[in-house]
């Protein structure tokens, strides 16, 4: 009977603090294993579980009055080993609008990301610049969101142009998109249950197809009123289950995003040849 798969960072933490009694160790670079665990649920859409051990987001939170003076006085108290043992270093506010570019590679490179090509770089900084507009502190989670919202990209047959939302009290909540598709310009709109929904419509019906929402999250990125909201989908398209995921300070187009990653998604997994299978051009 299957059991699950073994948490591995807790494998691994067991065996480095505990060296002593296993008498073996591991290679892994412990710092990393927190922004690995990161990139890993954005990648796939699945939140880690704050009370998740050595990872989660409770992982070194002390609420309790007696917690917080024995981890002041001394943090082995409650802390078998320090956040940054494992990479965890907390909401660090880094750069703002003032910023170059020369200070956003060096960033960049600071956790982890300096393979970017320029034209890598030059995208991920205008979205940069773009977020400073719309959000007075940035913190490097914003800039991990930013780089590996650039990763989960797949070839954008369907590209948003412009998307307009009305919603409120007495109000039927409504959506008008522009979508290119290559050199086709699709203008839609259509209105829905919530501001949400309105977009799905209005993009199913300007692709023309009919997607199956089967799952859709939202989490913040970071704290704070202007913080990054992420939304992750999970839609079956013809049969095919495919995931999207988009990020923004508003989580109405963070919603559109991950909808339209979610639909170029379905072009490219249905143009994938499936092995064993012969594909024969219609």
């Amino acid at each position: 009977e299957r059991a699950g798969n073994a948490a591995l960072e807790e494998v691994v933490m067991n065996m480095r603090i505990r060296k002593d009694y296993y008498g073996v160790e591991t290679s892994i670079v412990t710092p990393e294993i927190y922004r690995t665990s990161k990139l890993v649920s954005r990648i796939t859409g699945m939140r880690v579980q704050r009370n998740k051990a050595v990872v989660g987001g409770n992982a070194f939170a002390h609420e309790s009055g007696i917690h917080q003076d024995g981890v002041l006085k001394d943090r082995s108290t409650y802390e078998i080993f320090t956040a940054d043992t494992v990479g965890w270093k907390g909401d660090n506010l880094i750069m703002g609008k003032h910023s170059g570019r020369n200070a956003f590679r060096s960033k960049l490179a600071e956790l982890g990301f300096d393979g970017l090509s320029d034209e890598e770089l030059n995208k991920a900084f205008e979205h940069f610049k773009a977020m400073c507009d719309v959000k007075k502190h940035i913190y490097d989670d914003d800039i991990l969101a930013i780089v590996q919202e650039q990763a989960s990209r797949v070839p954008e047959v369907y590209k948003l142009d412009y998307c307009h939302v009305v919603s409120g009290t007495s109000t039927i909540p409504s959506a008008t998109l522009k979508i290119h598709k290559g050199e086709e310009e699709i203008l839609q709109a259509s209105h829905g249950d919530g501001p949400v929904d309105a977009i799905l419509q209005a993009m199913s019906q300007a692709i023309g197809l009919t997607p199956k929402l089967e799952e859709y999250l939202i989490e913040a990125v970071t704290g704070g009123g202007d913080a990054m909201g992420r939304v992750n989908v999970r839609m079956v398209v013809d049969n095919l289950e495919v995931k999207g995921t988009g990020t923004s300070t508003d989580v109405v187009m963070a919603s559109a995003k991950a909808f339209l990653n979610a639909f170029n998604r379905y072009e490219l997994t249905r143009h994938l040849p499936v092995k064993g299978v012969e594909t024969k051009e219609p």
